[in-house]
């Protein structure tokens, strides 16, 4: 028999209608899980505890009465530090900022708290959001459940763990470079990077979405029914889109022509697991029908370097404005890379922002010819825990997310599935790629790949 906290949401929630269930424990279990594994992962920057039963008591009585907010109501949810909830402080993971608490929910954290969710508390992230690891000078280490040497990446380095370790079937992170997506490539989860502006966000800034992140793509979908829900704060958002996410699925991969990304032109060089994952991955959609078709690399160091030097300026803008002592809270990675982009010229912003734009007309143009493409979520597997990139590097430390950052910059639609396990068995994503605005091509062909690939591991269990 399934554990209570292993449960889908799709089956919490079925269980709630049906009265299998109750909303109050499978709070507690989720609880449960946090208090087991916290010792040993730090996934949690705030929890909830009598908030939460609150929550969960409220909604079983709705249940009970047949008049739940969704089918959502009652199932618990973690929500990443910098997604605002209303009288908790939003630091963004650095010890530098005030702790002044939010004054109103985000439009992500108001569409779940409306559906009734049981908001367990908020998770973890690094300094700034500008890591793909779990180190932050204000929250510590977030630690890999697979393996807690490793690294949970980032920067929703709490969203990836807590769903590995079972703190309840959903999660929201933030993503304007692969975060996300490499947390749950990491982690061994599913999560869902949507077209800029399907998902409601204040303020919207170049890249910048919330996704579900989630342990299947039903859960994912059905979280983003409530999540794509309009609202007025966020003036780059698409048009509402009202379909079912979640009844939308089915899908066969007979007919499709699917690039396969082995190569983006720069950055680190797919680890040979990882290589064989998404070969085989590739492999499985060709037995089902689909045309596969090898890409050419399109990613130079041009645009590497040019993004680099964007969200340099744009760090070293908040940078220049903190106290000498407020600077000397950050995590030293982050300031010394803040100080590095202080030569920075007004020009040379501008050039940066130029190969931006080339970045993301080469990540359109290479994606037009198929209907999906096939890449390596991470090139590697998680590294070490206390490392803020991999090897520490400050000069170079988007080497890592090379197959992640131009989808934000091109505003394209792209998942994260576990594909499988390197020899220490760490997980390992296979990245999802759709057109512009073809969130559900994404999310059928996960679907697809999760009914079709082998047997996942068990979930890792806490201590003792």
């Amino acid at each position: 028999m399934t554990d209570l906290h292993d449960l889908t949401a799709h089956e919490l929630s079925l269980g709630f209608r049906t009265k299998r269930l109750s909303p109050v424990e499978a709070t507690k279990a989720a609880l449960a899980r946090i208090e087991a594994w916290e010792p040993s992962i730090n996934a949690m920057y705030i929890t909830d505890f009598k908030g939460a039963l609150a929550q969960a008591r409220a909604a079983e009585k709705r249940w009970q009465q047949g008049k739940p907010l969704s089918l959502l109501d009652g199932v618990p949810i973690t929500i990443k530090e910098n997604i605002a909830t209303k009288g908790v402080p939003t630091p963004i993971g650095t010890a530098a900022s005030p702790m002044t608490p939010a004054p109103a929910d985000a439009p992500p954290a108001a569409r779940v708290r409306e559906a009734g969710c049981v908001i367990l508390g908020k998770t973890t992230m690094p300094d700034f959001g500008m890591l793909a690891s779990g180190v932050s000078s204000l929250h510590g280490i977030t630690r890999n459940p697979w393996n807690t040497t490793r690294n949970s990446a980032g920067s929703s380095s709490g969203a990836g763990a807590a769903l590995a370790a079972g703190y309840g079937p959903l999660a929201l992170g933030t993503d304007i470079g692969g975060s996300v997506r490499l947390p749950a490539a990491y982690n061994g989860v599913f999560a869902h990077k949507p077209s800029l502006g399907r998902v409601p966000v204040h303020p919207p800034w170049l890249g910048r979405v919330t996704g579900p992140m989630t342990r299947s793509v039903q859960d994912a979908a059905l979280l983003l029914n409530y999540l794509a829900k309009p609202d007025p704060r966020d003036y780059m958002a698409l048009p509402y889109d009202d379909r079912d996410w979640a009844r939308s699925l089915d899908g066969e991969a007979k007919g499709l022509r699917i690039g396969l990304l082995l190569d983006i032109g720069y950055g680190s060089a797919p680890q040979p697991a990882v290589r064989a994952a998404v070969l085989a991955a590739a492999k499985l959609f060709e037995r089902h029908g689909a045309e596969i078709v090898p890409m050419q690399p399109f990613l130079t160091e041009a645009m590497v370097l040019g993004l680099n030097t964007v969200f340099q300026a744009r760090a070293l803008a908040d940078f220049e404005l903190m106290s000498p002592e407020q600077q000397g809270k950050l995590l030293h990675f982050i300031a010394d890379w803040c100080r590095a982009g202080a030569s920075i010229t007004g020009a040379q912003t501008m050039r940066g922002l130029n190969q931006v734009m080339l970045m993301r007309d080469a990540a359109c143009s290479a994606c037009q010819p198929f209907d999906l493409v096939l890449s390596p979520t991470s090139p590697i597997t998680a590294y070490k825990a206390e490392e803020a990139a991999p090897g520490n590097d400050v000069n170079r430390p988007f080497d890592h997310i090379c197959f992640t950052a131009p989808f934000n910059m091109s505003e394209q639609p792209a998942a994260s599935i576990c594909a499988g396990y390197d020899d220490d068995g760490l997980p390992i994503g296979l990245q999802i790629i759709g057109r512009r605005f073809d969130d559900l091509g994404v999310l059928r062909l996960a679907a697809l790949y999760e009914r079709l690939r082998p047997a996942l591991r068990p979930w890792p269990q806490p201590p003792g």
